[in-house]
């Protein structure tokens, strides 16, 4: 069986995974809280984690990995964008009005990280069927002493827990001292942290040993978690801007609330995304969703190929340059495969490939040796490696133009290559300004460099229109 390396972000080193039970392999991601369409920097965890998951079942088998993302539909940002909808002229109660958007931004969801490629994982469960067991783990550790009630909430004794702090390296402390802590009089520390909080009438509610309210955010992970993985389970992963304080709290709570489990074994944290060098930023106006890109054209599995062009714990910096190359690639890659069909037996899965992946999801070196069976002209074994890495699924249905397009574009490609060459002994480009203007008029876009040309059908292609082109190409 290969073995699987993965740097845990809590002991802070790469250690051999071995998992509690080889027969269920139990992962918890978080997920998204469903108020808007996700941002791109949002998908980088769902496509980190995605790899993973094909790693995982490709090693222990698809129905022996149990993967848990779960929805966040209970947060004073949907509540915001709901009474905004009112404000706006919606006579709806503000819970059908909630209802209505949580459930049209899963949607949402589920359609811009399919057209990434990922898999769904295999449960999916929102907060709000969860309370049940959110009040019983709230009662369990007030009685254990590690949580207190004040004034309609319900805090979370963070002194109490001896390792608070561990998986972020800071001592409480520190903590109190370099960061923004909220600080309330019914609060007996500042560092305590709310695991429910008073609903008055018209936001969502529900009825609890401590008056009406809704959950904190931290104790709806740690409970969704127990139900559905056990008081221990394997890997735990989610941005690392989630590290502290989400993780550290759920840490916290699922410890002192399961004595006898570890929770998360294995904490694993994907870096931040930046767009051409900055942060992204609304005010920058550096802002994308992924349906914002692929609205623009950029099919999904560009995306995800940009994504996994850097490792997962690693900065990532998205440009257009990159979607520009990744494009190239991959259609390069798509021409190579026309009429060979995509395998998943062992025997194809390429040696170099699964071994990077294997090495803490090296996704940079396994493209790496993709090219380097793209030279070979070792076609099975790339499609094979294509397809561990998420690029498979939808071989067939690609969001590219037709190959059909790239082979009439041929012609054209050598008149312009011709011209080019010619222009630039005679200096008069005249004639390549020409064919190229035609060329972008009929949707074809033309990349010129040092080595030579590329014409990449892009978003309005119109092969009609290349028949205004004189001259490069006979036509019936």
């Amino acid at each position: 069986m290969t073995e699987i390396r993965l740097y845990n972000s809590r002991t802070r080193r790469k250690e051999t995974f071995e998992p509690l039970d080889p027969a269920n392999v139990r992962m918890y991601v978080c997920g998204p809280t469903v108020y808007d369409r996700a941002h791109l920097g949002n998908a980088r965890p769902v496509v980190t984690f995605d790899v993973l998951f094909r790693l995982l079942r490709h090693v222990y088998g698809e129905g022996a990995v149990t993967y848990v993302r779960n929805f966040t539909d209970v947060d004073d940002k949907i509540n915001a964008a709901a009474r905004a909808r009112r404000a706006a002229g919606d006579p709806r109660s503000l819970e059908e009005l909630i209802r209505e958007r949580t459930d049209e931004t899963i949607g949402w969801y589920h359609a811009d990280m399919d057209a990434l490629g990922a898999l769904r994982p295999t449960r999916e469960p929102r907060a709000t069927e969860w309370i049940g067991a959110m009040i019983a783990m709230i009662e369990g550790l007030i009685a254990k002493g590690h949580a207190y009630a004040a004034e309609g909430h319900v805090l979370f004794r963070v002194r109490s827990y001896a390792a608070y702090g561990a998986l972020s390296g800071r001592s409480v402390d520190d903590m109190i001292a370099g960061a923004r802590v909220e600080v309330a009089p019914f609060k007996e520390d500042p560092m305590d942290f709310v695991l429910w909080k008073p609903s008055d009438d018209e936001l969502p509610g529900w009825d609890s040993p401590w008056g009406r309210g809704r959950p904190g955010w931290h104790i709806e992970c740690s409970a969704m978690a127990h139900e559905l993985l056990g008081a221990s389970f394997d890997i735990h992963g989610g941005g690392i801007d989630l590290q502290f304080p989400h993780h550290e709290n759920e840490i916290a709570q699922s410890c002192c609330a399961h004595p006898e489990g570890g929770f998360a074994r294995v904490w694993m944290h994907n870096e931040m995304l930046q767009v051409e060098g900055r942060k992204m930023s609304k005010s920058l106006g550096n802002f994308f969703t992924v349906r914002d890109l692929l609205d623009q054209g950029v099919p999904g599995e560009v995306i995800r190929f940009v994504f996994l062009s850097t490792h997962y714990r690693k900065p990532m910096d998205w440009t257009a340059e990159k979607a520009r190359e990744a494009e190239a690639v991959l259609l390069k890659w798509r021409r190579q495969l026309d009429g060979v069909e995509s395998t998943s037996r062992p025997s194809a899965l390429p040696n170099g490939v699964m071994a990077a992946l294997a090495d803490d999801l090296n996704t940079p070196l396994a493209i790496s040796r993709l090219h380097d069976l793209s030279k070979q002209g070792d076609l099975e074994q790339l499609s094979a490696g294509l397809g561990l890495l998420g690029f498979g699924d939808q071989w067939e249905d690609r969001l590219y133009r037709d190959v059909e397009a790239v082979v009439t574009l041929h012609p054209f490609k050598e008149r312009l290559e011709a011209e080019r060459a010619r222009a630039l002994e005679s200096k008069d480009f005249k004639e390549v300004d020409r064919l190229k203007a035609a060329l972008l008029a009929a949707g074809v876009e033309v990349r010129m460099s040092k080595s030579g040309v590329e014409l990449v059908p892009g978003k309005g292609f119109d092969l009609a229109g290349l028949a205004a082109i004189d001259g490069a190409v006979e036509w019936e």
